[in-house]
C-alpha cells in the first residue's frame, strides 16, 4: 500500500476507491483478484463486495477467481460470484471438463473466462505439451468452444505468449480474449494486437501492477490515472 494507506481491509477499500475514481474514465473493465481479499477472511469478502459496488455500473467486472470443480460445486461458485457478489464474469480453470464449466454458462448475461494459455513460467509444464493434434492448450480451445459461444465465453491468453495468439485465433476466431501480462510482466501491446485482434478487435488487455503500483507515494491515484490514460491512448490507435 502507498504512503498514507493503512495495511488492513479499510485501507484496501480506500486505496481501491481512489484507483477507481482516477482510472474509470479510461477503463472498460476491472478485474478483481479474489485471493488478495480472501486472505483477510470474512472482512476481505466484505472489502471485495464494497469495492465491487463502487465500480460504475457501465464497466465490466471480472472475478479473477480461477474456479472450477465438479458440477454441483461449480454451481455454488457461480451463485456466489454472479448473484451474491454480482460480478459480470469469472475466470475458470477448465481442467475438470465440461461439467465443471457448464453451471457458470447457465447464468444469463454473464461471462465465463476459461484459462487457455497463461503467462506464468509453469504454463509450459502442461499447457504446451504435444497432443495428436497440436498442444494441450489448443485441445482445450477446440473442445470447450462448443460448450458456450462468443456471447458468454472468453479465454485467457497471456501477453507474454503473443506469438501463439495467431494459432489461438485460428481455432476461436470470434471469441473475446482476456490478455494479462501487458505492463509489469513485459508483454507487448503492439504484438498482442497484431497477433490477437480480429475484425472487431475482441481483446480485453489487462494491466494491473503497472497502473495500481505506478507510485508508492501519496500521489498514487494521480500516477495510476496517468498510466491508465497512456495505455488507453496507445490502444486507441488500433480501434
Amino acid at each position: 500500500m502507498p504512503v498514507g494507506i493503512s495495511q488492513d481491509t479499510a485501507g484496501l477499500v480506500a486505496f481501491n476507491k481512489q484507483i477507481i475514481e482516477a482510472t474509470a474514465e479510461f477503463a472498460v473493465c476491472y478485474k478483481i483478484n479474489t485471493a488478495f481479499y480472501e486472505c483477510f477472511g470474512a472482512s476481505g469478502w466484505e472489502a471485495m463486495k464494497e469495492t465491487l459496488e463502487y465500480i460504475p455500473k457501465n464497466i465490466l467486472t471480472i472475478a479473477d477467481a480461477k474456479r472450477g470443480d465438479i458440477g454441483n460445486t461449480s454451481a455454488m461458485y457461480a451463485q456466489a460470484f454472479f448473484e451474491a457478489l454480482t460480478f459480470d464474469a469469472i475466470t475458470i480453470n477448465p481442467y475438470m471438463g465440461k461439467d465443471s464449466v457448464s453451471p457458470f454458462l447457465e447464468f444469463k448475461d454473464k461471462w465465463s473466462i476459461l484459462l487457455a494459455l497463461t503467462s506464468n513460467p509453469g504454463s509450459q509444464d502442461f499447457q504446451t505439451l504435444p497432443t495428436g493434434s497440436g498442444q494441450v492448450f489448443e485441445e482445450v480451445l477446440r473442445k470447450s468452444s462448443s460448450w458456450g459461444d462468443e456471447s458468454n465465453m472468453m479465454y485467457v491468453v497471456g501477453a507474454t505468449r503473443a506469438e501463439e495468439l495467431s494459432r489461438v485465433r485460428q481455432i476461436i476466431p470470434k471469441h473475446f480474449l482476456l490478455v494479462p501480462g501487458v505492463g509489469a510482466q513485459g508483454g507487448s501491446l503492439v504484438d498482442v494486437v497484431r497477433h490477437g485482434a480480429n475484425k472487431d478487435i475482441s481483446l480485453l488487455i489487462n494491466a494491473s501492477r503497472s497502473i495500481i503500483y505506478a507510485s508508492s507515494e501519496s500521489d498514487f491515484a494521480e500516477a495510476a490515472r496517468s498510466e491508465a490514460k497512456k495505455m488507453q491512448q496507445e490502444m486507441s490507435i488500433f480501434c
